[in-house]
């Protein structure tokens, strides 16, 4: 979303209250390029709006949880939809209204990525660029990548807004074996992230991650994970070995999969 779209959505947000009311109440408007809400969402709502709310707020899951992009409003959703609320000083209800959807357009890019982070960032594949090369197609890998991007907002957010550097996101194969990744690693998927931070120590990462959809993480303490911490959605995962699994080793920080 440009510069002047942003600040507009932000002094519509600024208002008194009365105004407030107005900017809320009004018809769904086409806030980017990339998608709008047509209706409230609660529990019981199901299709692609769904789908779509659930991408943005995956990253509000709560300890050890994700949430599925299922397209079904369901108990994890409203859940997450409440934290997010919470977290940008929204009524609070796990309600999908209009309030919702404009502090999610104004997080989000007209590519559909969230304002923090972009599609550069994850797909640095050792300096070559492009989405191809993977166990999936160039469409899904890229997909997963916004998914990733998405809960990297939230932790962005959970951290006091404070800047996350992402120094490795998709690998294609030929990439991954060049660095020596795990041959199972979820940087072949766009599901993973290996993070730094300059205000913000790895430990602090790695527990925080706990809080935010991650279900692979890989910090301090974890061989080979002295220098960043690794997320990745293992469990969102369906294409290999490590579906439906939790992996949380950063043994310096007191990370744990019991944790």
């Amino acid at each position: 979303m440009n510069t002047l779209k942003r600040a507009a959505v932000a002094f519509a947000l600024a208002l008194p209250g009365a105004a407030i009311a107005s900017v809320v109440a009004a018809p769904a408007a086409h806030a980017d390029g990339c998608y709008t809400w047509q209706r409230t969402l609660s529990a019981g709502s199901s299709g692609n709006d769904v789908r779509q709310l659930q991408i943005r707020v995956a990253g509000w899951a709560g300890t050890g949880g994700i949430v599925r992009i299922d397209g079904r409003y369901g108990p994890q959703t409203a859940a997450a939809v409440k934290r997010f609320q919470t977290a940008y000083g929204l009524r609070s209800d796990g309600i999908a209204g209009p309030q919702t959807f404009n502090k999610l357009y104004q997080l989000q890019d007209n590519d559909c990525t969230p304002a923090h982070f972009s599609y550069s960032e994850l797909d640095n594949g050792c300096g070559r660029g492009g989405w191809s090369g993977g166990p999936l197609s160039a469409d899904q890998t890229r997909a997963n990548a916004v998914r990733t991007m998405w809960k990297l907002e939230a932790l962005r957010r959970g951290l006091g807004d404070q800047p996350i550097n992402v120094t490795s996101g998709f690998r294609s194969t030929g990439c991954n074996n060049q660095v020596g990744g795990a041959s199972d690693s979820q940087h072949l998927y766009g599901n993973a992230a290996d993070l730094t931070s300059r205000n913000r120590s790895l430990c602090e990462l790695a527990r925080a991650s706990r809080n935010h959809g991650f279900s692979g993480i890989l910090g301090p303490g974890y061989p080979g994970h002295s220098t960043h911490v690794h997320v990745d959605s293992r469990r969102e995962n369906n294409s290999d070995r490590t579906a439906n699994t939790t992996a949380w080793s950063a043994p310096n920080c007191g990370v744990g999969s019991g944790d």
